[in-house]
């Protein structure tokens, strides 16, 4: 996103529209049988650090908009979506232009269907013409002075800190033909704090996701940091195999997270996917694990709330932008151990006849009455590995979901419920949908924040989960 203070010099820069008036001005001038417009304003603050001093910080604001033109003909109805970024006032026009030129251009598409009418949407949370809220530098005014006593303790300590800090506050406007306006305010903030030592020399790391950066407790996560690299002075070399292992809980966000976007449904149907019959159909209703373990979503999830309508900028498969301004509720994806729902499109839905459940931005991992933490579960194994995060996860078999990737920051061997030292990392190869059936324990569900894919998916909460024979696949150099 570009800010509005990178123009070329010389350069003029019309924005006089609000968000609210250019997502009116677009739908005033398309020519098409329908449209839908998605208008996006941000701004975002941030700071990053190296070896125990602040290196940048910086603020930026921008705007981004997506007009979404369906025109209609003999052979059905095309669609044209197009979007662009530091958009000025005087462009919007040749946006609205293009995006009905790609649909003229485009085959029709098979999943077309009316768009949402007003009376049936959800709700916005915000009022359309209330101002766009707005972040500055001053979201850090307590993180930053705690983030300079770690460097001073870290510093005497021999300990060096690098990391990156951002707060985003964004606002959605989506307005259709039909007269649909809804509009979402989205708060978001994201911390990534890595230590190294260099005697002995190892690295581990820690992240969490915040909405305003007031609930980050940089002294505990200084404190984590410290008692890894104390971990690290010992080290023990290990070779690949199968091993139990406990994955904390951003190492479980990952692998559930990847899982979530393998759940659609019209996939699944087709048969392309771990979630696919091999009889034919879903594998709605199977037992996907021993214990009765829940993943949901809810978008009214306190601390991980996101938009309860569908912000989509295109068709798709998973998500699609006709289903637009549809309500998205709590939705109980894997329930009592069971395979509950797919995520569907108002299509999908009625080629799969499940229910429609559309996607939402947030998703926690539960199991009932768990009470146990992290230490807990150190305590109560005999041996295995712990983990810090995996890093490099990559898909290599979409039927069985298989997947492969890196430890990375920090593998600790566990023995007699305690910690003796720092192993080597490893690549794995895994699938979560395997995992799930051979969990044996599952710990206390606690916000997290995942290292491969929280900057995309940061609102989750995942409990730590113990794993009787994770398959480390070979030894990996990585550090």
């Amino acid at each position: 996103m570009n800010s509005v203070h990178s123009q070329p010099k010389g350069s003029t820069v019309s924005q006089s529209l609000s968000a609210q008036a250019m997502t009116e001005r677009a739908l005033e001038l398309s020519r098409a049988d329908e449209c839908m417009v998605l208008v996006t304003e941000a701004s975002t603050a941030n700071l990053r650090w190296a070896g125990n001093s602040l290196t940048t910080n910086g603020v930026t604001r921008g705007r981004s908009a997506t007009v979404i033109s369906l025109v209609k003909d003999a052979a059905g109805v095309r669609v044209g979506s197009v979007s662009q970024s530091g958009l000025r006032d005087d462009q919007l026009e040749d946006l609205v232009r293009a995006s009905e030129e790609a649909a003229r251009g485009s085959a029709p598409v098979k999943e077309a269907y009316s768009l949402v009418d007003p009376a049936s949407a959800e709700a916005s949370g915000s009022e359309w013409d209330a101002p766009v809220p707005v972040t500055d530098i001053g979201v850090f005014s307590e993180f930053a002075p705690a983030l300079g006593k770690a460097f001073e303790r870290s510093a005497q300590a021999g300990v060096r800190l690098y990391g990156y800090a951002q707060h985003t506050m964004s606002a959605t406007f989506l307005g259709t033909s039909t007269g649909l306006r809804l509009r979402h305010d989205q708060p978001s903030g994201t911390l990534d704090l890595n230590a190294k030592s260099e005697e002995p020399h190892h690295s581990t790391w820690v992240g969490q996701a915040t909405r305003d950066f007031t609930d980050v407790d940089v002294a505990a996560l200084e404190a984590e940091l410290e008692r890894r690299i104390s971990w690290g002075r010992t080290t023990v070399e290990l070779p690949p195999g199968r091993y139990e292992t406990l994955l904390p809980p951003s190492a479980v966000a990952d692998l559930m997270t990847d899982l979530y976007w393998e759940l659609g449904a019209r996939d699944a149907f087709e048969g392309r996917t771990a979630f696919s019959s091999p009889q034919g159909g879903t594998r709605v209703g199977e037992r996907l694990s021993p214990l009765p373990v829940r993943l949901r979503s809810n978008p009214a999830e306190p601390g991980l709330e996101c938009a309860p309508f569908v912000l989509a900028d295109a068709p798709g498969r998973r998500i699609s932008a006709f289903d637009n301004g549809r309500p998205v509720g709590a939705t109980e994806w894997i329930s009592d151990g069971e395979l509950a729902r797919l995520v569907q499109t108002y299509d999908s839905a009625m080629m799969t006849a499940l229910p429609l459940t559309p996607e939402a931005d947030n998703l926690i991992l539960e199991l009932p009455g768990a009470t146990a933490s992290l230490d807990d579960m150190v305590a109560s194994t005999e041996r295995g590995l712990l983990l810090t995060c995996l890093w490099y996860i990559r898909m290599v078999d979409p039927r069985t979901m298989l997947l492969t990737g890196l430890t990375r920051d920090g593998v600790y061997l566990v023995e007699d419920g305690e910690v003796r030292g720092a192993v080597n990392n490893f690549r794995f190869n895994e699938s979560p949908v395997s995992l799930l059936e051979r969990v044996t324990e599952v710990g206390k569900t606690t916000p997290t924040f995942s290292r491969e894919f929280g900057e995309y998916f940061p609102l989750t909460a995942m409990p730590p989960m113990r794993v009787p024979d994770f398959n480390m696949s070979s030894v990996s150099q990585a550090s």
